[in-house]
């Protein structure tokens, strides 16, 4: 069907779909190859699924003796491998035993090397940089010879094992992420991901020794890691590290690296110890302000009676509601939001806060202010400004609005 190749080819999933739920045969050819190895090769995962939700076949075998989950393997698209390999559950053993191997192949050479292998070139390589802005993380794209494949693979062949059961052990998932040496990298992430969901003694218990590595990328690992760890599974609600942050301290103390150091006190934060609070006060005027925006997170309201935070804590965060960059005064400010105290400072730095040059602090401060049920938030409103009408809308501009019929409420309106 002409319509659906060129609907394909447009990339126009909303025109795809609708052609399938016309009757659109979603195994159509379009010179001897299915449609659907189009969006393979194009990395156009929203119509490869619409196409496999119509009934594609992903395991279709080629004139070549590919199908299209094999070309998306060594295309090297860890989402787009990941949608084909599930879209028939369960894949057949054979079929399993393929992908990891050709993922495996891919990982061990490298993306370039194979790709060289391949096409029988030695020219230069052209590359450029895909992001997804929906997941934020991102991918090298190489293309030689008019084969084109993404540095994704040891991505790819990470989440096939971990679906299929192979525990791959701890370092070598480190040796695949250091072999993309970027936090956003898609393979660096699905590494984080993966260790991250193994909530057992042996992995917080490698992880948290990886934070003596005299690298610091060995370092920066470990923590994203323990993060996840100490977040727990939210699906299954398992969380057997919860309480675990306070033994990070230690390398907290000493870390002098800026990343590394913000991660792990993003990792300790979530644990309530008062010897955390002490610690992440002891870096209220560190320069990186990806540390100083982690402060406020580590000051928790202690229960004598009633909730309070320390007035001495209070005051020394409170210091950051003024901070020179607006990164860390957003931070203060959703910090100061979430507080069930009744501390009159909290109100008084909310409304200094809606004065604030950036929208989205002003917001977040009147929004603070509602949720107090503090009357100020009704004037302080008309400081937020208009709203950008190409921008979500923001479910906290309603706030004000919830706390007047509130009152309206309790005065018997």
């Amino acid at each position: 069907m002409r319509e659906l190749v060129a609907a394909v080819q447009r990339a126009d999933v909303d025109e795809v779909t609708a052609l399938l739920e016309s009757g659109a045969d979603p195994d159509t050819l379009q010179d001897g190859l299915p449609v659907l190895c189009l969006a393979v090769a194009a990395y156009d995962r929203p119509v490869a699924e619409a196409l496999l939700q119509a009934g594609a076949d992903p395991l279709r075998r080629l004139p070549d003796g590919s199908t299209p989950l094999t070309r998306a393997v060594d295309g090297g698209s860890h989402l787009l491998t990941y949608a084909l390999a599930t879209s028939r559950i369960p894949l057949p053993a054979p079929v399993r035993a393929e992908v990891l191997a050709r993922a495996r192949r891919w990982a061990e050479a490298g993306a370039e090397a194979e790709l060289r292998r391949l096409t029988g070139l030695t020219g230069p390589v052209r590359r450029i940089r895909v992001e997804d802005d929906e997941i934020g993380w991102w991918c090298e794209q190489l293309t030689l010879g008019g084969m084109t494949v993404r540095d994704e693979h040891r991505a790819v062949l990470t989440s096939m094992e971990e679906r299929y059961g192979t525990r791959t052990p701890f370092d070598e998932l480190v040796a695949r992420a250091l072999a993309h040496p970027d936090r956003d990298h898609v393979v660096w992430s699905d590494v984080v991901f993966t260790l991250g969901r193994r909530l057992d003694e042996e992995t917080w218990q490698w992880a948290r020794d990886l934070l003596d590595h005299p690298g610091r990328l060995h370092r920066l690992l470990a923590a994203e890691i323990l993060l996840l760890l100490i977040l727990g599974d939210l699906v299954k609600q398992g969380d057997p590290f919860r309480d675990r942050g306070r033994e990070l301290v230690p390398w907290a103390e000493q870390e002098e690296d800026p990343e590394v150091l913000a991660a792990l006190l993003n990792a300790m934060t979530h644990d309530s110890a008062p010897e955390i609070e002490a610690v992440g006060l002891s870096y209220l005027t560190h320069p990186d302000p990806r540390v100083r925006s982690l402060v406020p997170g580590a000051v928790h309201q202690h229960d004598d009676g009633r909730p309070r935070i320390r007035p001495e804590s209070l005051t020394a965060v409170l210091t950051l509601a003024h901070d020179e960059d607006p990164g860390v005064r957003e931070a203060v400010c959703h910090w100061l939001a979430h507080q069930r105290g009744r501390e009159p400072e909290v109100g008084d730095a909310l409304v200094t806060l809606t004065h604030d040059e950036r929208q989205v602090i002003r917001v977040c401060a009147v929004s603070g202010l509602a949720y107090r049920d503090d009357p100020r938030c009704v004037e302080a409103e008309h400081r937020i400004g208009p709203l950008d009408p190409e921008q979500p809308f923001d479910e906290r501009l309603l706030d004000v609005w919830r706390y007047q019929r509130r009152r309206e409420a309790a005065d018997g309106g």
